[in-house]
């Protein structure tokens, strides 16, 4: 079992940047791949980003490549996503997840945490 809290959401004006963490609990957070998904006001979840188990592989979505980047701190138990260049369409509350697998697939992870909401203003 693995619980996840991420924490670092808030409110940014376009062209800013945040950082999002997810501290997971338990003694196996090295045992499990992680991701970033986001969910915006009447849409789907969707992927933006993934890391192994060890960070040496990561994957994004389209819409994040080149601005997010995605990494982690096996011995702190955290992941992270840093947010750069903002976008008012990266306005979502995000979702951090670990699985066996770095896939894109949210169906790939096992355990979820509550989320973070994440404004960005125009």
């Amino acid at each position: 079992q693995v619980q996840l809290v991420e924490s670092g959401g808030g409110l940014v004006q376009a062209g800013g940047f945040l950082r999002l963490s997810c501290a997971a609990s338990g003694r196996t957070f090295s045992s499990y791949a992680m991701g970033w998904f986001r969910q915006a006001p009447g849409k789907e979840r969707e992927f933006v980003a993934a890391i192994s188990r060890t960070g040496g592989s990561t994957s994004y979505a389209d819409s994040v490549k080149g601005r997010f980047t995605i990494s982690r701190d096996n011995a702190k138990n955290t992941v992270y996503l840093q947010m750069n260049s903002l976008k008012p369409e990266d306005t979502a509350v995000y979702y951090c997840a670990a699985g066996l697998r770095a896939y894109s697939y949210i169906g790939s992870y096992n355990y979820w945490g509550q989320g973070t909401q994440v404004t960005v203003s125009s």
